[in-house]
């Protein structure tokens, strides 16, 4: 089974219920999946640690979790991609990881720019979609990408 590390923001509700609806369509699909909002250190139950011994420790599970899997799949949306996200898909990529990205969010299409050269070089490929639609379109990309 090829295990996915997913990369994306995970800082409020709206974001997290996203991100699990999608590692919902992943796991769905056969593959396993480390989703760190579920499957992760979270600072706030670190006690007794300073604020910087909790990143360091969220860093070092996260660099590993990355090194276990076989891809990277990000979630694009924002005015721009989430920072700890695009740390993570620069470290998936150097490691050779196969990177995976989705997109519904239109303020930066709409203005006629396109993501960071930096950030779709390391994609092998990147679904965009409309709003609404991102689980189906996911589905439909696993579908094509199985053949």
């Amino acid at each position: 089974m090829k295990r996915i590390y997913f990369a994306a923001p995970l800082f409020c509700e709206a974001e997290k219920n996203f991100n699990s609806e999608l590692a919902a369509v992943l796991e769905e699909a056969g593959y396993s999946v480390f989703l760190p909002q579920r499957d992760g250190l979270e600072a706030a139950a670190m006690q007794g640690l300073t604020e910087e011994e909790k990143a360091l420790k969220i860093f070092a599970a996260d660099i590993s979790e990355i090194d276990g899997a076989d891809a990277l799949f990000m979630v694009l949306d924002g005015r721009v991609p989430d920072e700890g996200a695009c740390v993570e898909l620069g470290y998936a990529y150097a490691r050779g990881k196969k990177c995976y990205g989705l997109r519904t969010d239109v303020r930066a299409a709409e203005r006629g720019l396109a993501l960071n050269p930096m950030l779709t070089g390391c994609f092998a490929h990147i679904i965009n979609c409309a709003h609404g639609l991102a689980a189906q379109s996911l589905k439909e990309f696993l579908h094509t990408a199985k053949r």
